[in-house]
């Protein structure tokens, strides 16, 4: 999207060569709806298909194109509440097969319908009609989010239960207790928990489409442009209820880079001429913004951030519910959310140490969706990456053994930042490392309570601790643009309150059941204790909450107080004057009590980690 693409060549040979070239003019420029991606998007993609490794791993290129082609036979239809769903399928399969299609809330019944094919789309839009309205002006902008009028005169039934409406929110945390307080180890208790926050593939399938709706927009503008999703919603790590952030892709535009032409006959297209990349940039975005703040359906709250560092349009989707962040130069992000995806495909313990440390982290206020001195989700992925990398032996490699793999098509060299990495999975080896995601966790809040923060660095692209370059309470290098720290904004406070809660975590973590004395050891695992469902395994993050807990309930006399609601109040003094900093967690065990005290008594000490 450089600035100083002004040109496009055709080169061309004498009369009919003219019409051929005139016929490649005319073909882009045709401008509609569902306009394709260009043909080299589609060689890309082949390209990195070829390298996918046989036990069904994808690249995050393949992935993307599957994806937007899977959207631009999609479309998004508000319904009434009332819809019958064989009624609404039997009408839109006039227009063709449908492949599939889910329903979801928000603020109304939405679905989204995935035909078989884009002529389908096609013929559905034929088929729709302008709204009339006759107090407002109607903007006759047409566009693949729809609405269902009437199509049932009685609307007497409701929507059938086996359509149940997808979530597309995070679950509450009262849900979450509940799911974790069933399991019987930490390690499931990690799987459960990534289960409930990460994205669905209804949610993924959403966000492809509302990226592909505004490059309906775009298009206008910039005919065979792309707006590709990136960041936590493709990168594996994302979670329910995440910021969608968009990049308007203009380098897969034909006619880029072509060779300079022998001698003979060569067209160019006419175009303006930016100050400089930067303010090309702002330029695009501005135009792109007010078009889709006055024409573009579901869009609301645009906020033209243009002088930050990277430019960007900030707006709220309110048929997904989705806050989107646009954005049209940058390639460095791109790549950094396909260096996390890789990752993540790697190990399946990376995504549920991230998803449980980041749970972890909001639990106790370490992490923040408001902009300040907190750590960021970036930031505390970069550090579990790096946590990795340093195991023995290594979990994952480090950026740059990544390098050293790549073959020639992966080279990557942004702004002259060397952004290459390896992406055929099939050629990177990995060691053999057993631990369970329940030791990483331990062993996570152990190394970083005693990481020496004050003269060390973080860097995932060496895979060893450097010197600190600049005077900063926390610095982690940044995997691409190595001269910039991603923690810049951490104050001295907030580190400090990170260490002092991965202290108090790995205390808790390496508690066992062995430090129990042995008498009361035999009374818990008695079978009055297990036919009360209680659990046998005591988990290393929860033993030493837990023995409190049963302490205290065995004093009391605990068969016949267990039901009772005021046992709580002494419960919690109890636990009060033996650990001081979990005053906030103790009060929702209280809350949850009043429905299941099991689920309390489990919840709330592990809370303490999770």
């Amino acid at each position: 999207m450089a600035a100083s693409y002004t040109v496009c060549r055709l080169q061309t040979r004498g009369r009919g060569s003219v019409a051929k070239c005139l016929r490649r003019v005319d073909t882009f420029l045709h401008r509609g709806i569902g306009t394709k991606v260009v043909a080299a998007q589609t060689e890309a993609a082949v390209k990195h298909d070829s390298v996918e490794k046989n036990d069904g791993r994808k690249s995050l290129y393949a992935v993307q194109a599957e994806r937007q082609e899977q959207a631009e036979r999609s479309v998004l239809i508000s319904c009434y509440s009332r819809i019958k769903h064989n009624m609404f399928l039997k009408y839109l399969s006039r227009h063709g097969d449908i492949k599939k299609h889910f329903f979801y809330e928000n603020n109304g019944v939405y679905a989204v319908v995935e035909f078989a094919r884009q002529e389908s789309v096609a013929s559905l839009l034929e088929g729709a009609s302008i709204p009339r309205v006759s107090q407002e002006s109607v903007v006759p902008f047409k566009s693949r989010l729809l609405s269902l009028r009437n199509l049932d005169s009685g609307e007497s039934s409701n929507r059938p239960s086996s359509q149940r409406a997808q979530p597309q929110t995070a679950p509450t945390i009262n849900d979450v207790m509940q799911r974790l307080s069933k399991q019987e180890s930490i390690d499931q208790q990690i799987t459960q928990l990534t289960e409930a926050y990460q994205l669905t593939e209804e949610n993924i399938s959403l966000r492809y489409l509302v990226c592909s709706l505004l490059k309906d927009v775009a298009a206008g503008y910039f005919p065979e442009c792309t707006i590709k999703p990136f960041g936590s919603s493709v990168n594996g790590f994302g979670k329910l209820g995440c910021d969608l952030d968009m990049f308007l892709d203009l380098d897969g535009i034909s006619g880029q880079n072509m060779k300079m032409p022998t001698p003979g006959l060569c067209l160019e297209y006419q175009l303006k001429m930016g100050n400089s990349e930067r303010a090309t940039t702002q330029n695009i975005l501005s135009v792109i913004g007010e078009c889709v703040e006055h024409f573009a359906p579901g869009c609301v709250g645009l906020h033209k951030i243009l002088n930050a560092r990277c430019p960007l349009v900030r707006f709220a989707h309110q048929p997904s519910g989705f806050q989107c962040d646009l954005t049209a130069n940058n390639r460095v992000a791109m790549k950094s959310t396909e260096l996390l995806y890789l990752y993540g495909e790697l190990d399946p313990r990376v995504r549920l140490l991230v998803f449980t440390v980041r749970c972890w982290a909001r639990t106790h206020g370490v992490t923040s969706s408001i902009p300040g001195a907190w750590i960021t989700n970036f930031s505390l992925t970069v550090m579990v990456l790096f946590f990795l990398q340093k195991r023995s032996p290594p979990i994952i490699p480090t950026l740059d053994e990544l390098r050293d793999l790549a073959g020639p098509a992966d080279k990557s060299v942004i702004e002259g930042n060397d952004c290459t990495f390896v992406s055929d999975f099939g050629n990177i080896p990995l060691h053999g490392n057993t631990a369970t995601p329940g030791q990483l966790l331990r062993e996570f809040f152990d190394f970083y309570a005693s990481f020496p923060f004050n003269k060390m660095s973080i860097c995932i692209r060496k895979g060893t601790e450097q010197n600190k370059p600049e005077v900063a309470p926390l610095h982690i290098q940044n995997p691409f643009e190595t001269s910039l720290n991603v923690s810049k904004n951490v104050n001295a406070a907030q580190l400090q309150r990170f260490t002092a809660l991965c202290q108090e975590s790995a205390w808790l973590s390496c508690q066992s059941q062995t430090m129990m004395p042995k008498s009361k050891r035999k009374m818990i695992e008695s079978d009055e204790f297990t036919s009360r469902n209680i659990s046998r395994t005591f988990w290393g993050v929860s033993c030493g909450l837990i023995w409190i807990l049963f302490e205290h309930f065995i004093r009391e006399g605990w068969q016949e107080k267990f039901q009772e609601k005021s046992v709580w109040s002494n419960i919690c003094g109890h636990l009060l004057a033996h650990i001081h900093p979990f005053r906030k967690l103790i009060r929702i065990s209280v809350y949850v009590s009043s429905q299941e005290p099991r689920h309390a008594i489990i919840f709330c000490t592990a809370l303490n980690v999770l």
